[in-house]
């Protein structure tokens, strides 16, 4: 039974094989000699090699990346244009080939898996045939090496390519989150007086009121926010200039200068070249550095999801202090059931960025002396924790925040059955006496009022107990 599983894969790899016999080819060369191409694909040989020699899982090198390199390739032919190193023609096609691939075309022509070679060689390969290919169709003849890859290397394409991605997904990230946080904050204000009992460890604590409880959860996405924000900042500064190891071999004096400024025009983010082009290359510290706020922003919504499923646990014997929206059956055996399944979406997503953070920073470790040979799973996993979190985020809010609602009765009768109200005596009648009064109240099933009568007037205590004046000590509250 072991074995099924590399059976089932080699019989879809044999499959494809079959099915690729069937298909029209043109013949494509490269350093190594010469491949069959399918005739319908903008790519080369290399690209062909790496499909078939790769043909691992169903993870495809993310679209970001694709952009991005795309991005880059267009700003280094603007600049080999303006140092005289590529004929004007062949910069203009390249330049519109790729507009044109991120206008979304040729999408098919991106086939290749996130299981290749460390340094993204094959990726960056697949642009630059692509690209040329598209060229020549507009017609200028262009090569994928000696004009779309021209001042570059994989080496120093690839890691500047991650760092544009991920900053942009940081970006939408961070949009979604505020969209959040506003509609948290609302639903604070909502509530702001509506007393219900607060719990820590678990085990009943003085009062608070719900606005006030929600209140923390929107200040975790506002400081969240603010981390991603403040951390993205490090992903502008790029590799480019750095080519093969860091030394800037085959590049023209401050091509990284230029190519950086044609950049920021063109994506409306300014970017510049790293200080250090041997750290650029070989280390991934930025990205690791970064997911970490993206992680941190993960485990804040899966607090807010558990404490709103805890909240709304119910409907009849659960706490059911709020009440949120009714989105799809929750059983197929027990009728009417209904599950918060948003936040189960939110908490299932929450482990997925842990996992992803674990391998993130293993690559970040991986690869020797110039160049580290992870990057393609960094990345991958980077940008899917940015592209689940957005989603996620938007559907809770969409799904569950925005239809959140108050159990007002649940709240009061919790709140007003609390033990840990008797707090507010503490500074009359002192910490151990107040707390005789709690124990007395638990252990014959009476309130608190009944527990303190003896220790101090009924009208002294009802002057003391008034719980939203608790919520708000040395606040008037009307």
């Amino acid at each position: 039974m072991d074995c099924l599983p590399t059976i089932d894969v080699y019989l879809e790899n044999r499959r494809r094989e079959v099915h690729d016999c069937k298909m029209e080819y043109r013949i494509e060369t490269d350093s190594m000699g010469e491949m069959k191409v399918p005739v319908n694909r903008r790519y080369g040989a290399q690209t062909q090699r790496s499909f078939e020699n790769f043909r691992i899982g169903t993870e495809k090198m993310p679209e970001g990346i694709i952009e991005a390199l795309c991005e880059i390739k267009k700003a280094a032919a603007a600049v080999n244009l303006k140092l005289g190193l590529l004929e004007e023609s062949v910069a203009r096609a390249i330049i519109q080939a790729a507009d044109e691939v991120l206008g979304g075309q040729f999408k098919e022509d991106f086939v290749l898996s996130v299981w290749q070679t460390g340094s993204g060689t094959q990726t960056n390969m697949n642009v630059n045939e692509v690209l040329a290919h598209r060229a020549s169709e507009l017609g200028s003849r262009a090569h994928p090496n000696d004009h779309v890859n021209r001042s570059q290397s994989s080496n120093d394409v690839f890691p500047s390519a991650m760092h544009l991605a991920a900053r942009k997904a940081v970006g939408q990230l961070v949009s979604s989150t505020r969209l959040l946080e506003s509609t948290l904050t609302a639903k604070a204000e909502k509530f702001m007086k509506d007393v219900k009992t607060g719990r820590t460890h678990l085990q009943d604590a003085t009062p608070i009121t719900l606005g006030q409880e929600i209140s923390g959860w929107a200040g975790m996405l506002n400081r969240d926010a603010h981390m991603l924000n403040q951390a993205s900042r490090l992903l502008s500064e790029l590799a480019l200039g750095g080519t093969a190891g860091g030394t800037g071999i085959n590049a023209p004096k401050n091509f990284d200068v230029l190519v950086c400024e044609e950049l920021s025009r063109n994506i409306g983010t300014t970017v510049s070249p790293a200080r250090n082009k041997f750290q650029a290359l070989t280390s991934k510290d930025e990205l690791v550095f970064v997911h970490g706020a993206v992680k941190a922003l993960a485990m804040d919504l899966l607090k807010i999801a558990n404490d709103v499923r805890w909240m709304a646990s119910g409907p009849r014997c659960g706490l059911c202090e709020i009440v949120i929206p009714e989105n799809e059956p929750g059983s197929s055996i027990m009728p009417g059931k209904v599950n918060p399944t948003q936040c189960e979406a939110v908490s299932m997503v929450a482990a997925q960025v842990l996992g992803n953070d674990v391998t993130i920073g293993f690559a970040a470790g991986q690869g020797n002396f110039e160049l580290n040979v992870y990057m393609p799973v960094l990345i991958y996993n980077f940008l899917q924790s940015c592209s689940l979190l957005t989603d996620v985020v938007l559907l809770f809010d969409r799904n569950c925040a925005q239809g959140i609602e108050a159990n007002l009765p649940q709240l009061e009768s919790n709140a007003s059955r609390s033990l840990m109200n008797v707090t507010a005596l503490t500074p009359i009648i002192g910490y151990d006496k107040a707390a005789q009064i709690a124990k007395k109240a638990h252990a014959e099933g009476i309130t608190l009022k009944e527990a303190a009568l003896g220790a101090l007037s009924e009208e002294d205590f009802d002057r003391h107990m008034n719980l939203l004046d608790m919520c708000f000590p040395g606040q008037a509250m009307k």
